[in-house]
């Protein structure tokens, strides 16, 4: 029986989608992407922002038409959606046969099966039970690259954000993680990219210390495992023992991936956040010092209510003063059910994509710059795949995390296969990315 699995939102919902295929296949299911073939319908869904929401409301609808056409025998929504409107899934989309929420994943098998048997039946756990542990993957991502999931929920609470009522509480994924890796490993992936809603807390729930730079250590240890990327890092909790970690492991990359969200006082303040722009500061200078080559990436949120003219203008000085390697601006989304969603001074659709694209086009220039700095490098990339009729590969260097960032085109005649290493002297950059030719000593 044909599966078409559709994962949207986060790389940390791909990983629930992962292991949810995992299960699948090993009762005998098999998969399709085509929705011409497809017996079966799962969708993982995501709410973190409105227009995520609006993407997986309208996946279920067309895929409910699926259902109504008596293609399709099952129609399953998973996820952060159906955790939170379970009620009003169930009413607006009745061809919905079963809904599956964030922590019960592992119920994925017995649904399916229940609905072929004429029983619909939704499967709930509390969303602070422990993490899901199962290994057995099925990996999407090309097999080269694995996202690890290291911890799920948060206990942060920013006042715009939603994830700590449909993920639950923050809770480390325990030893079984080196045993996922190694698994991992084995089937050929050759960077992990440690995920979770905050991945500098790891370990505090479980051993009362935070243990991300002893995990870093273990993960090098694996066989097979060349990069280890780190994303999701809250600066607050960024110690000098995981920046030490970062600079004596030769595996794990530099690069940081710090969603700041913003840099004026009175903004991070209303957000909830742990820091002041002084900290920022502290902690981003202490990285550069420590690691000259980190690459930081950080997030933004323009147009947060009460955000005033000023506070923009003193964060757009700050990303000019900090020059980020990589930078991201999402507009405010109003969220139900959050503090930031009935706070005063809401600011205008319009102003607060002005404000995005001002602070995007300042991004631009400076990753520019950087690109341009960065000819005449050697740098290791990562072979993913050869561009149609050409004798060029594409490739990410240490600086790039996939889907996100740039990459380095490679020209050479040799034949280099996806995941493979190599060397590559940057010759040349075209806006966001690097031009470069294979390095002979």
């Amino acid at each position: 029986m044909n599966v078409l699995f559709i994962s949207l939102g986060c790389d940390k919902n791909l990983v629930d989608s992962e292991k949810m295929l995992g299960m699948l296949q090993e009762k005998g299911y098999t998969f399709t992407d085509d929705e011409a073939e497809a017996d079966v319908v799962v969708v993982n869904t995501c709410c973190f922002i409105g227009d995520a929401k609006e993407e997986s409301i309208n996946t279920l609808l067309q895929m409910g038409e699926l259902k109504d056409s008596g293609q399709v025998k099952a129609l399953i929504a998973a996820g952060c959606l159906a955790q939170r409107y379970r009620e009003e899934i169930q009413k607006e989309i009745p061809q919905v046969d079963a809904i599956i929420g964030t922590t019960a994943i592992d119920e994925i098998v017995a649904a399916l099966e229940e609905i072929l048997a004429g029983q619909k039946q939704n499967h709930y756990e509390d969303i602070n039970a422990a993490p899901v542990t199962e290994t057995n993957r099925v990996v999407t991502t090309g097999g080269h690259f694995a996202y690890l999931k290291i911890a799920e929920g948060c206990d942060k609470h920013c006042t715009y954000c939603i994830i700590p009522k449909v993920r639950g509480n923050y809770r480390s994924v325990p030893k079984s993680l080196l045993k996922e890796a190694t698994e991992l490993a084995d089937k050929g992936v050759r960077e992990l990219i440690l995920v979770a809603q905050e991945t500098t807390l790891y370990g505090m729930d479980l051993y009362g210390k935070k243990e991300l730079p002893r995990l870093l250590h273990e993960l090098a240890q694996i066989p097979g495992i060349y990069w280890i990327r780190i994303l999701y890092c809250y600066p607050e909790e960024i110690t000098d023992e995981l920046i030490d970690a970062i600079a004596a492991e030769p595996k794990v990359c530099n690069y940081l991936d710090i969603p700041i969200q913003h840099a004026s006082d009175n903004v991070l303040k209303r957000m909830g956040r742990r820091t002041d722009q002084a900290e920022l500061r502290a902690i981003i200078g202490k990285l550069r010092e420590k690691i000259p080559d980190i690459c930081l990436r950080t997030t933004l949120i323009s147009g947060f209510p009460g955000e005033t003219q000023e506070d923009f203008e003193e964060l757009y000085r700050f990303v000019n003063e900090m020059e980020f390697d990589r930078l991201g601006v999402f507009p405010y989304s109003q969220e139900e059910d959050t503090p930031a969603a009935t706070m005063e001074d809401q600011v205008p659709q319009e102003v607060k994509e002005f404000r995005r694209d001002e602070l995007m086009e300042l991004q631009q220039a400076i990753a520019f710059d950087k690109a341009e700095d960065m000819v005449g490098r050697i740098l290791t990339v990562m072979i993913e795949g050869k561009v149609a009729d050409e004798e060029t590969y594409v490739a990410r260097t240490y600086r790039d995390a996939p889907n996100v960032d740039g990459y380095l085109f490679v020209n050479t005649s040799a034949n280099l296969m996806t995941g493979d290493f190599v060397k590559v002297l940057v010759t040349d950059s075209n806006e966001y990315d690097l031009i470069g030719e294979i390095y002979h000593e």
